[in-house]
C-alpha cells in the first residue's frame, strides 16, 4: 500500500427529512446565498424544505447554474455576494450545483499571482493558482453521481472547456443526502448517476495492485452494489424504492470520498478523455464516460491484467477459461451493464464518428492532458486508439 494522508471532515446527515438539519449546521448570524439550479427543487418540495430549514437564517439566491456549471453563469454571483456580503453558501443541487458552489467560494478571495494585472478567477482552473481563502459551503444533494457533497473537487466549463481544480478549503462543511428526494429523478438523470459512481470506483481500482486489501474490497463492494441496484431504480416495480435509492446514494458519495483512493494508484484518463467529448459537443458527463471505458479497458489491459482478472472474478464471478477469455467476459458484461442502464458505449451511439477524433485530440494536447493513465503513459497516440478503439 503506498503512503497516505487522509481526512473527511465533511458532516453528512444521511436520511428521509434530514433537510431539516441544515438549520443547525449554518451558524445563526450567518449572510447565506442559496445557489441551485434550474427551478426543479420547487417542483419537488426540496427548495420549500430548505426555506423552511433557513427561517431563522438571513438569506439570499442565485439560481440558474447549468449541468456542467458554466463560468459565464458562475461569476454572476460574485455581485450578489457583495452586495449582500455573503459568508456562507448552500448548494442545493447535483454535482455540478455543488461543483458551482465551489468555484464561486473560492473565486469570491480570488487576487491573482500579480496585482498588477486585471485578475481572471479562471486562473483557478486553467494555472491550477492556490486558494488560500474560501467562502464555507454546505451542500442538499438532489442527484447522487459526482460525490461532489463530500469532497474538494469541481469541474468548471467556459467557452466548451472543461477544467478541474481541487482544494480543501472548499470542501463543504456538511451534506444532506435524503434518498426521498432523488424520486423525482427522470431515468436518464439516474442513470447518469449510476453510471458515474461507476467509473469513480473503476478508476481509482483498475490499476495496479499494491495490496491496498481494503481499498479494493471496499471498491469491489461499491461496484457490485451500483450493478445490482442501479438497474432496479430503472423498473417500475422498484424506481420508488427508498432502500434502492438510499444504496445509490450512498455509493455515489463513497465512491468520491476520498477513501477508495487513499493509498493506491489512480487511472483518471477516462475522465479527461471524457471532458472532451463534453467539452466539443455537450455529451453529458457519465455517457461520456460509458464510452470511454470499455475502451481504456482493451487498449490498456495488458497495464491492468492483474487487476482486470480480479474484477472478473470478484465483482461478475468469472472464474473458467484462459485469462484473455475472462478479461474479455469482464469488459463485456462492464458494456452490458451500461446499455442496462440506458448509457451509449460507443461514438457512433452519439452520432459522432472517427473525422471527430482529431478534434478531441487537439482539445486534450491543448489542456496538456499528453501523459495520462496510473503510469502516465497514455500518450496522444494512444489516446487517439482509444477513441479509435470507441468507435
Amino acid at each position: 500500500m503506498l503512503n497516505f494522508s487522509f481526512q473527511n471532515p465533511t458532516h453528512i446527515h444521511f436520511g428521509e427529512g434530514k433537510i431539516a438539519a441544515i438549520s443547525q449546521q449554518i451558524p445563526s448570524d450567518a449572510r447565506v446565498l442559496l445557489v441551485y439550479g434550474g427551478g426543479s427543487i420547487k417542483n419537488n418540495g426540496v427548495y420549500q424544505q430548505v426555506v423552511d430549514a433557513l427561517e431563522q437564517h438571513t438569506w439570499f439566491e442565485f439560481s440558474g447554474i447549468e449541468p456542467n456549471p458554466s463560468y459565464n453563469t458562475l461569476m454572476k454571483a460574485q455581485e450578489i455576494i457583495k452586495e449582500h456580503r455573503i459568508d456562507f453558501l448552500l448548494a442545493v443541487g447535483g454535482g455540478s450545483v455543488v461543483d458551482g458552489a465551489k468555484f464561486i467560494a473560492a473565486a469570491t478571495f480570488f487576487e491573482g499571482d500579480d496585482p498588477s494585472e486585471e485578475k481572471d478567477p479562471w486562473d483557478i482552473l486553467t494555472k491550477q493558482h492556490t486558494i488560500t481563502k474560501a467562502l464555507p459551503i454546505g451542500a442538499v444533494l438532489t442527484l447522487p453521481a459526482t460525490g461532489s457533497e463530500s469532497n474538494g473537487n469541481a469541474v468548471v466549463t467556459r467557452d466548451g472547456n472543461k477544467r478541474a481544480f481541487s482544494s480543501p478549503l472548499v470542501r463543504p462543511l456538511f451534506a444532506v443526502l435524503d434518498p426521498k428526494v432523488t424520486l423525482s429523478l427522470s431515468d436518464r438523470q439516474i442513470s447518469n448517476g449510476v453510471v458515474d459512481a461507476f467509473v469513480h470506483t473503476i478508476e481509482q481500482y483498475l490499476t495496479y495492485s499494491v495490496n491496498g486489501k481494503v481499498q479494493d474490497r471496499f471498491s469491489e463492494g461499491l461496484l457490485q452494489t451500483l450493478i445490482e441496484e442501479g438497474p432496479k431504480a430503472l423498473l417500475p416495480q422498484t424506481k420508488d424504492d427508498l432502500e434502492v435509492r438510499a444504496n445509490i446514494m450512498w455509493s455515489a458519495t463513497m465512491a468520491l470520498n476520498g477513501l477508495i483512493g487513499a493509498g493506491v494508484p489512480q487511472d483518471w484518463s477516462t475522465h479527461m478523455i471524457g471532458h472532451e467529448l463534453t467539452g466539443a459537443f455537450g455529451i453529458d458527463h457519465a455517457r461520456t464516460l460509458s464510452i470511454v471505458l470499455p475502451a481504456v479497458m482493451k487498449v490498456c489491459r495488458d497495464n491492468k491484467r492483474e487487476k482486470l482478472l480480479q474484477y472478473a472474478a470478484r465483482v461478475w464471478q468469472i472464474n473458467e477459461g484462459d485469462e484473455d477469455a475472462r478479461i474479455e467476459q469482464a469488459i463485456l458484461l462492464t458494456e452490458q451493464f451500461f446499455k442496462t442502464m440506458q448509457v451509449p458505449t460507443r461514438l457512433s451511439d452519439v452520432d459522432l464518428a472517427a473525422k471527430d477524433i482529431d478534434l478531441l485530440i487537439d482539445g486534450l494536447k491543448q489542456h496538456g492532458m499528453t501523459a495520462l493513465g496510473e503510469h502516465s503513459d497514455i500518450t496522444l497516440d494512444k489516446s487517439r486508439e482509444i477513441l479509435t478503439q470507441a468507435l
